[in-house]
Order: C-alpha cells, then structure tokens, then sequence
C-alpha cells in the first residue's frame, strides 16, 4: 500500500505566525508613535532617531523578556503535569489504561477498540499517549522559553527598523508624513500577507492593522504636538 505525504494545515502555523507577526507589528506600531509623538513636539531630526533607537532597544528587551518569563511559566506547567504523569504511570498503571482508554471512548471507539489502542500505545510510549491525549501537549507545540524570547525581539526589531529607516534620509518637518505613509504601507503588507498564510480574508488582515497602526500613530503625534507646545 502507497505511503502518503502527511497533510500540511494552516493551524500548525498558527504558533510561530502570531509570535511573528505580533512582534513585528508591536515593533512598527509603537516605534512610528513614538517617533510622531516627539516629531509632533517640533524635535529636530537627531532627537527623533535618538528617541526611536531608546524604544527599538527598549522594545525589544521588554518583548523578550515578558516572552521568556511567560512561555517559561507555561514550560513549568507542562513539566509538573508530566512528572504527576510519570508517577502515576508507576504506581497506577492500570488506572491510567483505564483512564487513557476512556478519553476515546469519548472520541467514538469502541470500549474494547478503545482499550485495545489504549493499550498498543502505552506499550510503544506511555508518558507520550498521556502527554498528548490526557493533558493535550504535543512536542511541537512545547514550550521553549529562550527560542520564544529571542523571536519576539528580533521581530520587534526587524519592524521597529521600519519608521527609523524612513527617518533617517527625510527632512525634519516631513518626518510625519513619510513615516506615516511607509508604516502604514508596510503594515498593510504585513497584515495581508499574514491573513493569507492563515487563510483568511488580506483585505480584513491589511485593513485592522492599518486601523489601530494609524489611529495609535495620530493619537501619540496629537499628544507630542500638544503637550511640545505647552512646554
């Protein structure tokens, strides 16, 4: 019998997408309001690379380091459970056959089919049928802490590079308008071609993006011009 190519689903990307696209989009948003925020105060074009640098770097240590702590939370979770696992394996083994056969009888087998399964795979890998039936983790879905951190920081980056580079070569009092415009443009992309990678609608993923990147860019530079001008 013909071996068949394992199916490719657009959930299993769900994972490093959203970590992708939430750290280079926090990255532009937060970076093009800072950098129209002291824009807007009338800064000179040296102080809006300078303040625009401070949140690129602090951005992406705040991003790494709440990735870390809470992915780490989640990895001791799934450590306690599968040490709970491990010594219920040894010392109740046949409540854990019993248990793990239930779990598909509830997904339609048959109670003898289900405990004949239940039994096949706690042969092959007991912790790992457990692991995944009973508490739902799955060792590609794991939790890992550094490689979550190092991500979101250096997606924060990559997008936070965005409105600098659009600064840089720009005269002082275009700086709103270009950044604007650039930011907004990447943001669409990004949104679209995120939603297309999920399935879903570009339209709908470019247009939220391009909503809330524009209303926190005009909201920080209304702030700047504001509060610039009183002091």
């Amino acid at each position: 019998m013909p071996r068949h190519a394992p199916e490719s689903h657009r959930s299993s990307r769900t994972g490093w997408l959203r970590a992708a696209v939430m750290g280079a989009n926090d990255g532009i948003v937060s970076t093009a309001s800072l950098v129209m925020g002291v824009a807007g105060s009338g800064a000179d074009q040296e102080a809006i690379l300078l303040a625009g640098l401070a949140g690129l770097v602090a951005g992406a240590m705040s991003m790494a380091a709440g990735e870390y702590v809470s992915v780490s939370s989640q990895a001791d979770t799934e450590q306690a459970d599968l040490a709970r696992e491990r010594h219920e394996l040894a010392h109740q083994d046949e409540h854990e056959r019993a248990e793990l056969a239930a779990i598909y009888v509830e997904r339609g087998l048959k109670p003898e089919l289900a405990r004949e399964v239940a039994d096949q795979l706690m042969a092959h890998d007991a912790l790992g049928a457990h692991a995944r039936d009973e508490l739902g983790i799955v060792d590609s879905q794991r939790a890992r802490p550094v490689q979550a951190a190092l991500a979101s920081a250096s997606t924060f980056a990559i997008g936070a590079a965005v409105p600098l580079l659009s600064v840089w070569p720009t005269a002082t009092e275009r700086i709103p308008l270009v950044v604007t415009l650039v930011s907004l443009v990447v943001l669409a992309l990004m949104g679209a071609l995120a939603a297309r990678v999920g399935g879903a609608s570009p339209l709908k993923g470019a247009s939220r993006v391009v909503f809330w990147g524009g209303f926190a860019m005009a909201l920080t530079w209304a702030a700047g011009h504001l509060f610039g001008a009183v002091i």
